[in-house]
């Protein structure tokens, strides 16, 4: 090893060294980091600003692009979306100032290391030497002087330490990265840099800046597993498959396709595994869990095997352990992190998911399900996919909303959402075609995510079409990182469902006997001194009244290629109408579109948007939806017989049609779950 030094502050060490890092999965290199995002303030402007303000003028062959975001936490997002496209191959950097800054990323770093997803933080943290202390913008612990406002990152970090003095970088970053770069480990790493030591120069050795490639590798399962593996499939009657988001991001969708069309399982996604499959593939049932089709659900409860591959497990995913209900299942779980392959008490199977599942495959040669096994999964994936044309044609629903945009999509683009009651409709309904279609974000599901995420992703594959599904409440919280897209000249398509409040959240409250309070945007009543006054978005109008003529403008946000171009509308000139099950007036709005190659109204209602096709009457009333007894309400129960996703609401239109997966309805019994309260 080389003992030539160069002399350079911690800062500049620090994005020198960042700069030099690649990663290799398969014979192809790309860089480890894609750029840095940052907010400059006290602590980072002299020295992690001033290190990249040289590195961008000495014109360094090893890149690392500065990106200003407008809010700490929305960059920390955009980094998880640009990591997640990636693959986790790839990720960003972001920089902060101390205090404030640096805890707003806390959110982001959470909801990073609960997707297992990798980011690189770099908080500023107030002074080492503590000469001026209490400095500005520094928390005060009076048990120890130790205790900053960043050990606030160290729970919700995979790696954190705290540079108290420059030839600490070394290991720390080296550490970093180790975390970074492997796919058992992969969350939020945190390095806190004091403002004085970022500016503190130090002789450092060459050798560490020299350009490093970190090989992610493919970890094979264990043999002696992989035989009892085998073994378990070959003895069970009616498998099932749970494919999550390590199919994905382990590039192992082909060789599932190529496993299910060998084998005959059935195959169900979580929200990250949406994907695995396409949505015509004979095997793929679709969502599976508490936001799951009846058609995965039905199968779930029968399956006495259910194969786990990248998942781990959430609530969500098992309907709060209720849908899988056969009375002897097990699990066998491939994960390449086994703290996820242990769950469910499963068979651990700790490996890639392609190579465990390419190995499976090839010692199951003559295997396969029985074929009215396999044929009973088709028939009710095809009815399923029947439901969703219908509810895709639906009246100004958000269904409807998420079919124009489907339609509107092409192949490759990508659908993003976080929070509400978007993400269980779409996890129905949405019909994906390629493994990187469907972004949404549900381990966290952080209101705020989507805008944010949304540019990651569109840096990520700027040859794709991003469309960003959110609704006002998410919107409202985080919309900043419009302003960064027009300044990076990055396109989005922005599709904003306004609810007039928390609509998700409010179902949820009603259920409850909580009568929606505090989950609507409303004028404090004078009177009363409540918030039960008019609407916000619109004011003069009390609640449940139509909208009328004079009543703020609308703003078409075009659907499609080539979206950009808004304008204003005008109101619909038909009166309003009945809504039966709201049992008040509803007002139509009407914007005009284009989706899928045709013409479309997005309407407006008090639950919500929704397309229809142009110039179709719009007298009829408008009956509770099957996303507003689902997705909305989250309150599930499934049928003993079947497993069919059926809800309490009475006549409901799922109740009516998916009483028990297409059998006659039989007992029905709670899931036993809690009620998740999801905004």
């Amino acid at each position: 090893m080389s003992s030539a030094t160069i002399r350079l502050t911690t800062g500049q060490a620090l994005i020198r060294f960042l700069s030099r890092q690649w990663t290799e999965r398969d014979g192809v290199e790309q860089r480890l980091f894609g750029g840095c995002f940052g907010i400059f303030g006290h602590g980072n402007v002299a020295g992690i600003g001033q290190a990249l303000l040289e590195h961008q003028l000495a014109g360094d062959t090893e890149k690392l692009p500065y990106y200003l975001a407008r809010n700490e936490q929305a960059m920390v997002h955009a980094a998880v979306g640009y990591a997640r496209m990636r693959d986790r191959l790839s990720t960003l950097v972001c920089t902060t100032s101390v205090g404030p800054g640096a805890t707003n990323m806390v959110t982001g770093a959470a909801l990073a290391t609960i997707n297992r997803i990798p980011v690189l933080l770099l908080p500023s943290d107030t002074f080492a030497t503590r000469v001026a202390n209490p400095v500005l913008q520094e928390l005060e612990d009076p048990r120890s002087y130790d205790v900053t406002a960043n050990d606030a990152f160290r729970p919700v970090s995979r790696f954190f330490d705290r540079i108290h003095r420059p030839e600490q970088l070394i290991p720390a970053a080296l550490g970093a990265v180790r975390v970074l770069t492997d796919p058992a480990e992969a969350g939020a790493a945190t390095l806190a840099l004091p403002e004085d030591v970022q500016v503190e120069a130090y002789d450092w050795p060459v050798e560490f800046f020299r350009r490093r490639v970190w090989t992610v590798a493919r970890p094979r399962p264990d043999r002696s597993v992989l035989a009892r593996t085998v073994e378990k499939i070959r003895t069970s009657r009616q498998p099932i498959i749970v494919a999550g988001g390590g199919v994905i991001y382990s590039g192992a969708t082909q060789e599932l396709a190529a496993f299910v069309e060998a084998t005959g399982i059935p195959v169900g996604e979580t929200q990250a595994g949406k994907g695995s499959l396409r949505w015509d593939h004979p095997s793929a049932l679709g969502a599976i869990g508490a936001t799951g089709t009846p058609a995965a659900n039905a199968l779930a409860a029968e399956a006495d095997l259910v194969i786990g591959i990248g998942t781990r497990y959430s609530d969500f995913t098992t309907a709060s352990n209720s849908v899988f209900g056969h009375p002897d299942v097990s699990f066998v779980n491939v994960n390449i992190c086994a703290f996820d392959a242990a769950k469910q008490s499963g068979l651990m199977v700790t490996g890639d998911a392609r190579e465990t599942l390419a190995e499976v495959r090839a010692a199951l040669p003559d295997w396969s399900v029985e074929p009215a096994y396999a044929q009973r999964a088709v028939e009710l994936s095809q009815r399923w996919q029947r439901s969703v044309d219908e509810l895709y044609r639906g009246d100004a629903t958000q269904a409807a909303v998420i079919g124009a945009v489907n339609q509107a999509a092409g192949e490759r683009d990508v659908v993003i959402n976080a929070a509400g009651s978007m993400p269980g409709d779409l996890h129905k309904l949405w019909r994906q075609t390629d493994p990187k279609q469907y972004h949404v974000e549900y381990g966290y599901s952080c209101m705020g995510y989507e805008i944010a995420g949304g540019l990651g992703v569109k840096m990520a594959a700027p040859d794709r079409e991003v469309f960003v599904l959110v609704g006002d409440g998410s919107y409202l919280m985080m919309s900043q990182e419009i302003v960064t897209a027009v300044a990076e000249g990055i396109k989005l398509i922005i599709v904003l469902v306004q609810n007039h409040g928390f609509a998700s959240i409010g179902a949820l409250s009603e259920s409850v006997g909580s009568q929606r309070f505090g989950t609507s945007y409303r004028y404090r009543n004078p009177k009363t001194g409540l918030l039960e006054g008019p609407t916000a978005g619109g004011p003069g109008r009390e609640r449940g009244q139509p909208r009328r003529a004079g009543d703020p403008g609308v703003v078409d946000r075009r659907l499609g290629r080539g979206a950009g171009k808004s304008q204003s509308v005008g109101r619909d000139d038909r009166r309003p109408r009945r809504n039966r099950s709201a049992g008040r007036r509803a007002g139509v709005l009407r914007l005009v579109g284009r989706a899928g190659g045709r013409d479309v109204h997005i309407g407006q209602h008090p639950r919500g948007a929704g397309v229809v096709p142009a110039g179709k009457a719009r007298t009829a009333p408008l009956p509770l939806t099957p996303q507003e007894r689902s997705t909305n309400e989250k309150v599930t129960s499934y049928q003993d017989r079947g497993g069919g996703c059926v809800r309490r609401a009475r006549g409901g239109w799922l109740q009516q049609h998916w009483g028990s997966a297409g059998e006659p309805a039989g007992r029905r019994r709670r899931s036993g779950g809690r009620r998740t309260p999801h905004r």
